[in-house]
């Protein structure tokens, strides 16, 4: 860990928070305990080893605990400390929302990341005691990461990657970089399904369901403050 080498309580808490991937980890801890391979699909671009090696720092400095989840698994959680953290990473994410909107650029495109989102905030309870299979068709990827099912049963959301035992109730055709910008707030769910960018299938009453399942980002709401990266994201949309 780099230190600023300084006493200001600032550059002391900025050694902490600053170091790569530590406001990642304390966004996906915020909602709750953890596997470590629920972190990985939160950060997918950090290795094991140097997620675990992150993971045993903030351990070390207070910022988060773990305990064993039964056989060999552990779960992480923020202690008070790293709870503390949590605001800052939400104003971050709201300036974020507020100031970097722009057309995404293809490195930005991450399949594995909205997958995880997707999972994480769907609303599986509204389908009541129905299991419900979702099917999305991401329509630009190639056939091996085209099709992707989420099985909702008993109030829980499980991403699957090869079809369940049945055929999907709800069929969805969209583009990856379409879905990302609805998920993120840049359109609307509603323009996005008016103009044809994603299509639902489904019963009248499972295509209503459907917009109250799929969970958007919690900052989707958070609109852009220049009219510029307003413009850069809509042209993008369109």
């Amino acid at each position: 860990m780099r230190s600023y080498n300084q006493f200001c309580p600032v550059a002391k808490a900025a050694e902490l928070f600053c170091e790569r991937w530590t406001a990642l980890i304390v966004r996906d801890l915020s909602a709750g305990d953890r596997r470590f391979s629920d972190l990985q699909r939160g950060v997918p671009l950090v290795s094991p080893t140097l997620l675990s090696q992150r993971l045993k720092q903030l351990e070390a400095e207070g910022i988060v605990s773990h305990r064993r989840a039964g056989g060999r698994g552990s779960t992480y959680r923020l202690t008070k400390a790293g709870e503390e953290f949590v605001p800052i990473v939400m104003a971050l994410g709201i300036w974020g929302q507020r100031w970097t909107r722009r057309a995404l650029a293809e490195h930005e495109i991450d399949l594995g990341l909205l997958l995880w989102a997707l999972e994480q905030g769907a609303h599986p309870e509204c389908f009541g005691e129905e299991r419900t299979i979702i099917e999305i068709e991401l329509t630009d990827q190639p056939q091996h990461k085209r099709r992707w099912w989420f099985l909702n049963e008993d109030g829980h959301c499980e991403l699957c990657l090869k079809q369940p035992d049945r055929e999907a109730q709800i069929y969805v055709t969209v583009s990856l970089p379409d879905l990302i910008r609805i998920w993120r707030g840049d359109v609307s769910l509603s323009s996005a399904m008016a103009s044809g960018r994603l299509d639902v299938q489904g019963s009248g009453r499972l295509r209503r369901v459907f917009r109250q399942w799929l969970g958007l980002s919690t900052l989707a709401h958070v609109k852009p403050a220049r009219r510029d990266l307003a413009g850069d994201a809509e042209r993008a949309a369109a």
